[in-house]
């Protein structure tokens, strides 16, 4: 038999409910450290074994919508960059990487991605936010989902 993963996407609806309430345990240990592995099979209606069976093959999907990867020329300035991530902090944007050049002429390179899944989050009204900020040079989107 052969060792490698094949990973497919299979809506939960369409499969027994044993894997969903796999997940429910997972979610419920991972937020309350101590929960116990009989205590939280027990709340989600499956036993230990069904569990211990299921738990390293089901992992939940995350539907990766609303990311943006900004890049951004800064002067070699303290504090731009915090200024930066206040104003992604404010917006509720989730960092999920930050790629810092060492500055060159006094200018650094920057790139952040970020995701925002608000509904109502509007981009280029965002992205005026940062015209405030003195010392950037440049500022643009690199990609957008």
């Amino acid at each position: 038999m052969e060792n490698k993963k094949n990973l497919i996407l299979v809506d939960s609806r369409a499969l027994p409910s044993v894997f969903s309430k796999v997940l429910d345990v997972k979610k419920t240990m991972s937020m309350n450290s101590k929960i116990t592995v009989t205590e939280a099979t027990a709340a989600a209606g499956i036993s230990r074994s069904a569990f211990y069976k299921y738990k390293d093959f089901v992992f939940p999907f995350k539907d990766m919508k609303g990311i943006i990867t900004l890049a951004f020329e800064l002067e070699d300035i303290a504090g731009i960059l915090s200024e930066i991530l206040r104003i992604l902090a404010k917006a509720n944007c989730n960092i999920l990487t930050i790629n810092q050049n060492i500055p060159i002429n006094g200018l650094a390179n920057i790139t952040i991605s970020i995701q925002n899944e608000s509904d109502n989050f509007e981009v280029e009204r965002f992205l005026k936010r940062f015209e405030k900020i003195e010392g950037i040079k440049r500022m643009h989107i690199l990609a957008k989902d």
